[in-house]
């Protein structure tokens, strides 16, 4: 009668012990696999904290069981492993691959649905390149991870790591194939900008957020959603190496997605924590923006990039 709840309950009260000859025994890819369909199961019902419980859980077992299925990967900080290296491990059955990709999948559901958006993206770029080593996933589900890894690191908080991530993905080769499946056609658009700090237009972010889940399109306390803000304020930065001052009235028509209030309230908190290198005048109403050491160079050569590029598209046109 699909009650998941039920049946994940009945599933976390079974008897699995670790010692070998115990009538309880289960081997430790066994008892993960059971956690894993725990966190399944309290997924389909939208229990998001037992889910990450369960998972958390199967994780546990992984790395204390030392499960090698290739060297771990860089991007995990939590035990999770990766398995990218699978095919050279002749211990490792497909069996077992199936069930580390389960994991795997589920592992970065749970980080989606608790809008741990950044180890999400990292998960399920992850699991977008099992084609590498294992034909078990079909490739048109791998593209889907990889736009929900897209999803993720547009959603994720303005940090370096973040801007890692966004590097990572948009160097993928399959990104642009993204923009033949409809629900991420403006993905790898958002991504390219955010990426190169281009300003994002109010059009592409209506259409992004079209897409998104419900948990995705979450209100904050300063009425943004998830995306309005994290849009906000990458365009933020985005305007500060292209002005070095701005009235609040202008800076809000040109980000074209919030009011002056809100761009001033917004770029209060960017000044605040670091973010952005500025300070307001409340009496005048303007923004300026105050250059960071190095900056002027790493702006010239943003600025030779782009000519750089403009002229090359020019010369593809004239051709």
């Amino acid at each position: 009668e699909e009650d998941y709840a039920t049946a994940a309950r009945i599933l976390s009260g079974m008897r699995m012990e670790d010692t070998e000859g115990s009538v309880y025994y289960m081997e430790p890819i066994e008892r993960c696999d059971v956690f894993v369909k725990v966190a399944e199961c309290y997924l389909e019902e939208e229990m998001h904290i037992e889910a990450e419980g369960a998972v958390n859980k199967a994780g546990m077992i992984i790395e204390a069981s030392g499960i090698s299925f290739a060297q771990n990967s860089q991007n995990d900080d939590d035990g999770d492993e990766d398995i990218a290296n699978n095919s050279s491990n002749s211990k490792t059955d497909n069996k077992t691959i199936t069930i580390m990709l389960r994991y795997k999948s589920v592992h970065a559901r749970v980080l989606d649905s608790n809008r741990k958006f950044l180890p999400a993206a990292t998960k399920y770029h992850d699991l977008s390149t099992a084609y590498l080593y294992t034909d078990v996933i079909d490739s048109d589900d791998l593209l889907i991870m990889l736009g929900k890894a897209v999803t993720c690191a547009i959603l994720s908080p303005n940090s370096a790591q973040r801007q890692r991530v966004l590097g990572m993905v948009y160097k993928d080769e399959r990104l642009s194939q993204l923009d033949a499946i409809p629900e991420f056609q403006s993905h790898s658009s958002v991504l390219t900008k955010m990426y190169l700090n281009r300003i994002v237009q109010k059009r592409e972010l209506e259409q992004f957020e079209s897409s998104l889940a419900e948990h995705q399109k979450a209100i904050m306390a300063d009425g943004l959603t998830i995306v309005e803000r994290g849009v906000l304020e990458h365009n933020m930065v985005g305007v500060s190496q292209l002005y070095t001052s701005i009235y609040f009235s202008q800076l809000g028509e040109l980000l074209g997605v919030v009011d002056a209030d809100k761009a001033e309230k917004v770029a209060a908190k960017m000044i605040g924590d670091g973010s952005l290198s500025g300070s307001i005048d409340e009496v005048e109403g303007v923004l300026r923006f105050h250059p960071s050491k190095g900056k002027d160079e790493s702006s010239l050569n943003r600025w030779d990039e782009t000519i750089t590029s403009f002229c090359v598209q020019l010369n593809k046109v004239t051709d």
